[in-house]
């Protein structure tokens, strides 16, 4: 299933004011692989996930998603292959209704109301906020506009996953709702965030970034023990294995 493949190739991103984020990033991730991307503040870590699906286009090195060559003019197809995740929901959330946000999509991609509807009700259900549909998302939490966020994304049925700070901002069960329905997701998963207790729940695979390269790349096992690895990168060994170390 090549269409659920991610291919970065020395790819380097440098914003108008002349900030280099990215500074030659090459990895690979095949169908069905979750991979958590981790950093300091700073890193690089927003940048590269704003890439995968173009709404940043490198300066230049080559992203592939499947057989497609990112670009310009293949982006808006690539778009309907990785649903985006923001850090921010308020980046994504813009309709009069919860319902209408979630309905955004589908009703792009030419569905039939029939089929939309379908769509925003299983997504909705699935996180928990079947019962938001009506209201306006400004008068949401900051967890259910999170939960929210993920359902406009899981309503297109992507092949590719990409999330930003997925778990900022959710209470505890949503938190543990959120890792049982991205465990449950088998498509290809890319999560950036801070939060290396979810990492370690809900991916296979970790890359570490610093100073906009991929410093380390390994099994989550293998980065996520790595104190020393953890500490040159300022971040922490994740707390559930603090508190076992501490036994």
């Amino acid at each position: 299933m090549s269409h659920h493949i991610i291919d970065f190739k020395d790819v380097v991103f440098q914003y108008p004011d002349g900030t280099k984020a990215l500074k030659g990033v090459s990895f690979r991730i095949t169908h069905g692989e979750s991979v958590g991307i981790v950093g300091a503040n700073g890193a690089g870590k927003s940048t590269l996930l704003l890439q995968v699906n173009g709404y940043l286009l490198p300066s230049s090195g080559l992203i592939s998603i499947g057989d497609l060559e990112l670009t310009k003019k293949t982006r808006q197809e690539i778009r309907r292959k990785v649903g985006v995740v923001f850090q921010n929901p308020d980046d994504q959330l813009f309709m009069p209704t919860v319902y209408d946000d979630v309905a955004f999509g589908p009703l792009n991609l030419g569905m039939s109301t029939e089929k939309v509807t379908d769509r925003v009700n299983f997504a909705l259900q699935t996180i928990g906020c079947l019962d938001l549909a009506s209201k306006p998302p400004h008068h949401l939490s900051g967890g259910q506009k999170r939960a929210v966020s993920i359902a406009t994304v899981l309503a297109m049925e992507p092949d590719i996953l990409a999330m930003d700070e997925p778990s900022s901002n959710l209470d505890p069960k949503s938190r543990r709702d959120l890792i049982g329905l991205l465990n449950e997701f088998k498509h290809t998963k890319i999560i950036a965030s801070h939060d290396l207790d979810f990492i370690l729940e809900v991916c296979e695979r970790c890359l570490v970034i610093k100073n906009g390269l991929i410093v380390a790349d390994g099994t989550v096992s293998e980065i996520l023990t790595n104190q020393s690895l953890l500490e040159e990168n300022n971040l922490e060994l994740p707390l559930s294995l603090q508190k076992n170390r501490m036994r």
